[in-house]
């Protein structure tokens, strides 16, 4: 299926924001979804910081601390809280942020990038941050976007347990989809406190993972997006 024709599909039919990711999926030869539950969306957020409170309590116990101490008694919840409201919003599409486009009117044709966007995830084999930039570029087709929200759609798949390479294709797809063009790049450079922290504990590493679409597959316009990420 054609990009304009998904658009078509998605104008048409009117979707739950549950969906959004389905719809991405079917249309798009390369969307891995963040696999979650049918049922994941039936309890409420205070449901959810109230029982992971629970189980985060049993943990800490476990490890033997002593939850009578001032500074850990509070823990388990601000735990909570943080995974739900905070570090893995992003599981719950209902915290999608909502997009506008405008109209070009200056008709500029030209590529438009925007780097050094602050990436802050979690690794979802140790639950374990992940944390790094993610450069992006698109030419328009006829309509922008305002800049802010292009750091909003990185936060919100950000926002979620991760791997790196499914996080870039994320957010490729939904910049092309939203902005209606193919003509779209992204790459993240990041390091994994899973490897940085344990394990082998290499400080110095980082990974880099990129995915050009549209014109950005010819090999003189990659190069110019790249150069403005590396100016010297």
């Amino acid at each position: 299926m054609k990009q304009n024709a998904i658009m078509l599909k998605l104008v048409q039919t009117p979707i739950s924001p549950e969906q959004v990711e389905d719809q991405i999926a079917e249309n798009f030869d390369v969307m891995p979804k963040t696999r979650v539950r049918e049922d994941a969306f039936d309890v409420t957020d205070e449901e959810k910081i109230n029982a992971i409170s629970e189980h985060f309590k049993k943990i800490m116990q476990t490890l033997g601390l002593d939850l009578e101490d001032d500074s850990l008694k509070g823990t388990p919840r601000r735990v909570a809280k943080m995974f739900v409201k905070e570090i893995f919003s992003g599981l719950n599409p209902k915290n999608k942020p909502v997009i506008s486009l405008f109209d070009n009117k200056y008709k500029y044709n030209q590529m438009l990038v925007e780097k050094n966007i602050a990436l802050y995830s979690n690794c979802e084999q140790h639950f374990v941050p992940i944390i790094g930039k993610a450069h992006m570029a698109y030419i328009s087709s006829g309509k922008v976007i305002g800049l802010s929200k292009i750091n909003r759609i990185v936060q919100y798949y950000a926002q979620r347990p991760q791997v790196q390479e499914r996080l870039t294709l994320q957010i490729a797809n939904e910049l092309k989809l939203i902005l209606q063009t193919d003509d779209v790049a992204v790459l993240i450079e990041a390091s994994h406190l899973c490897v940085s922290s344990r394990g082998i504990k290499d400080t110095d590493s980082s990974t880099v993972t990129a995915e050009y679409c549209g014109v950005f597959l010819e090999p003189e316009r990659r190069d110019e997006f790249l150069k403005y990420l590396n100016p010297k």
